[in-house]
């Protein structure tokens, strides 16, 4: 039989507050265990939240994105289960009126398809601590330790609609939402923080039918390799019981990229099992058009419609778009370069080939590229004026890169004797010369070996050492063997 996935996604992405959601306990990542949880995360009696509002803020940037509804009113409430690093024995998340309801976004697929995928709601709520189950500084080996560092930490939930039917659905529409909180200053999105985590809820149901099968989630995917690899392994270990006349369980699941497998973790809650309420230490939060007028008065340009207005205005093609408005630190530096040479096609190519490059080569983000978008353009301009070659240019960029020429393109030019030969006699003495020393070649090429062209377009770069104009050496060199 032939089955279908049905994947939704939860997303939890830590917003970009410097304290926590309900207490000033700062949120910086990497402080020692226990340093940075104070008496309200702790639930510690007598002691009462109050809520931030950058974190509201955030939300509703989120909220004004993805085009979706701003509750007017919204309700904390207290769901209640416990676990080790939960103190409290309940979180504040919100249940029934989350505060950023129905929206959706825009995925490109790698075959070309455009697809929106529905967002549910997206809510706020405060972390849990994180339990420790390496050898411990202590030297306890095999016991569990808990670190309530994160516990309060604020946090959207956004989650989706079930509607993703591949695991690559599921990894674009992941990416995106990536993009999207970063590209809005809402969350770093760093994942190996811990700041953004997938909850992955996967089940299958025979090709055609309506219905929904029975699901399974998969708890805090931490990278988009691992959520691929996770929903390729759920989806196949879920069919081979289907096949075999089983029920799949519905239960949650860990993935354990060690042995590229998931396992049973619990059964899977329901709602009432949380025993939710609203809680009663906080105010339904209240928002108007003020409040989200100021919050989003200075969202920027979304990366959909700048990918749009790319292949619009610059005549670019949509992957080259795509990959300029993957961030937008990137779509910055590339508008920046562009403008500066005047040739949009030369700086894309420029920025998502040989600074990408260097960029994932060296684990470097843009915003910390040696090479800045004016030391590039500086550099692009001795391509159109003829002073470079494009293959001598990405020595230059490469010295650039290295620190060399304090940064400028011409320095290192004139440092290096780089200039691109364009003297047209010059280049003739060369052809000249090689012609002579080549007799046999010669013959051959006009006797109608074409692919010996190529032959004397080598020798003539090596004897230039890569400096003789390309377009100029072929132009003469095709002058010269259909001369003779």
């Amino acid at each position: 039989m032939q089955w279908e996935p049905v994947i939704g996604l939860e997303i939890h992405t830590q917003l970009a507050t410097k304290s926590k959601i309900f207490s000033g306990a700062s949120t910086a990542f990497g402080a020692e265990p226990n340093t940075q949880a104070c008496a309200i995360d702790l639930g510690l009696p007598g002691v009462l939240p109050v809520l931030n509002l950058g974190a509201v803020q955030r939300a509703v940037r989120f909220g004004r994105a993805i085009g979706a509804e701003i509750a007017p009113r919204s309700v904390f409430a207290r769901k209640n289960y416990f676990y080790p690093d939960l103190p409290k024995g309940y979180q504040i998340s919100q249940y029934e009126l989350p505060v950023v309801g129905r929206g959706k976004v825009e995925i490109v697929l790698d075959d070309g398809r455009v697809k929106c995928v529905g967002v549910t709601r997206a809510h706020l709520e405060e972390d849990a601590g994180k339990s420790l189950h390496e050898d411990l500084s202590s030297g306890q080996s095999g016991m569990t330790g808990i670190d309530l560092n994160r516990a309060g930490t604020p946090l959207l939930e956004i989650v989706s609609e079930p509607d993703m039917r591949s695991p690559e659905e599921a990894v674009a529409y992941a990416r995106k939402i990536h993009q999207l909180v970063r590209w809005i200053g809402i969350s770093d999105g760093n994942m190996q923080e811990g700041s953004f985590r997938v909850d992955a809820n996967i089940s299958l149901r025979p090709s055609g039918a309506e219905a929904f099968g029975t699901r399974a989630e998969i708890k805090n995917i931490n990278s988009f390799r691992f959520l691929q690899k996770a929903i390729e392994f759920e989806i196949e270990r879920q069919a081979d019981i289907l096949e075999d006349g089983g029920k799949v369980r519905q239960e949650t699941r860990l993935y354990d990229a060690n042995k590229d497998e998931t396992r049973s973790m619990r059964g899977k809650e329901e709602a009432n099992d949380y025993r939710y309420f609203p809680d009663p230490d906080l105010l339904p939060l209240e928002i108007d058009d003020a409040f989200i007028d100021a919050a989003t008065v200075d969202l920027p340009e979304l990366p959909d419609a700048m990918r749009r207005r790319f292949s619009a205005q610059y005549g670019l093609t949509d992957y080259d778009a795509a990959l300029l408005t993957a961030s937008l630190p990137m779509a910055i530096y590339f508008e920046r370069v562009a403008a500066q040479c005047e040739d949009a096609k030369l700086a894309a190519n420029w920025v998502n080939g040989t600074l990408a490059a260097a960029l994932n080569r060296d684990d470097r983000d843009i915003a910390d590229s040696p090479v800045t978008a004016d030391q590039l353009a500086g550099l692009l301009a001795r391509i159109q004026d003829d002073t470079l070659s494009g293959k001598i240019a990405k020595q230059v960029f490469d010295a650039l890169w290295a620190g060399e020429g304090g940064g400028n393109a011409d320095a290192v030019i004139e440092a290096r004797g780089l200039k691109q030969i364009t003297d047209s006699s010059a280049i003739e003495q060369m052809i000249d010369a090689i012609i002579l020393a080549n007799p046999t070649q010669v013959e051959q090429y006009r006797a109608g070996k074409d692919k010996l062209f190529g032959f004397f377009v080598g020798q003539v770069m090596q004897q230039s050492q890569g400096k003789a104009n390309p377009q100029q050496v072929n132009q003469l060199l095709k002058q010269k063997l259909t001369s003779g």
